[in-house]
């Protein structure tokens, strides 16, 4: 078992490369990869950089480089719920885009379907989404939930764009790469989920609390994650 670990900024994946033992990097695509082992797990960890193709590259180079089994994508997050407070945690069951939208070509296609897939939101893997979950309840109790995550490439910070991207998708919290990272780790066939804290409310609030609150979430965030590589290990 290899898992892949993905983050997009330097903040998500420091305190994990900062964990890692018998670390070898390698440049490829652009982007540096940590291989090594967390919490006594074989893995490859990558700061992919902002966006979706940034996301889907590094997952394609762990797939053919590094013949990853799992991947997981850690970070932060925009809420979507009034449920969800910053410092909190959500698991994905399904990425989707909401900026994906093609229903002027075909009106049978929906926000966030990319035509020719035979899915429109990708599922998570159940018991990686099941592992996941028993991480981030035990990093932070009772503030930890499941959903969709939306991913674009825009950075939401307006009530009016929040409430669009809810309407489309259903999605709980959104970012700029789960979904890429689920797309192409699906066409791979390989079993993927994505971990994000909250960092915003996604709202006319974002520009202020995100600079704050950012650092916070994404060190939760990777904590959960180390978690999750040590009940993988126990899983193996």
């Amino acid at each position: 078992m290899k898992l892949g670990i993905i983050g997009a900024m330097d903040v998500e994946v420091a305190t994990l490369k900062e964990k890692m033992e018998n670390c070898t990097q390698r440049e490829l695509a652009g982007s540096v990869f940590w291989e090594g082992t967390l919490s006594g797990l074989s893995v490859v960890v990558v700061q992919c950089g902002v966006g979706k193709v940034n996301a889907a590259l590094c997952v394609q180079v762990l797939a053919d480089c590094f013949g990853v089994t799992h991947v997981v994508n850690t970070g932060v997050a925009g809420s979507l719920s009034p449920e969800l407070d910053i410092g909190d945690l959500v698991i994905s069951t399904q990425a989707i885009y909401h900026d994906f939208d093609c229903h002027v070509v075909n009106p049978n296609y929906s926000v966030g379907q990319v035509p020719g897939m035979d899915v429109r939101a990708f599922p998570g893997d159940d018991m990686l989404v099941r592992m996941a979950y028993e991480a981030a309840d035990a990093e932070n109790p009772g503030h930890c939930r499941k959903g969709t995550v939306a991913s674009g490439d825009q950075f939401v910070c307006q009530k009016a764009q929040k409430e669009k991207i809810v309407a489309d998708t259903g999605a709980v919290c959104t970012e700029m790469e789960g979904a890429a990272i689920a797309h192409a780790a699906w066409k791979n066939r390989i079993p993927f989920v994505v971990i994000r804290a909250i960092s915003d409310k996604a709202d006319d609030s974002a520009q202020m609390d995100y600079p704050t609150f950012e650092a916070i979430a994404a060190v939760r965030c990777a904590n959960v994650t180390m978690r999750f590589a040590e009940l993988l290990k126990q899983k193996r």
